[in-house]
């Protein structure tokens, strides 16, 4: 599993409406609106290195109201949780 976080600078009047579509794409796990220079994180977690740019650049960079995004791509997890068992569809 891929794990990208976005920083997502949006028009200030449309903040709720920005954060409810980009949380509406297809690998996009997460959403959170942030105090600081950015308005909201965007967990972007997918299979493939090309579906990252699919999710980023092919569609929330296109969500009207998103003015600026810089995209972090996650190298390894240092977390308790599992990730991978909560995303997973009970396949094996």
């Amino acid at each position: 599993m891929i794990t990208a976080i976005v920083f997502v600078k949006a028009d200030v009047a449309r903040i709720p409406e920005v954060a409810e579509a980009i949380a509406a794409l297809d690998g996009v796990s997460e959403v959170y609106s942030v105090t600081g220079q950015i308005d909201l994180i965007a967990l972007v977690r997918v299979r493939r290195h090309e579906e990252v740019a699919t999710v980023v650049a092919d569609q929330l960079n296109k969500v009207p109201g998103v003015t600026d995004t810089e995209t972090h791509i996650a190298f390894r997890a240092y977390s308790r949780h599992d990730l991978e068992s909560a995303f997973s569809l009970g396949l094996d």
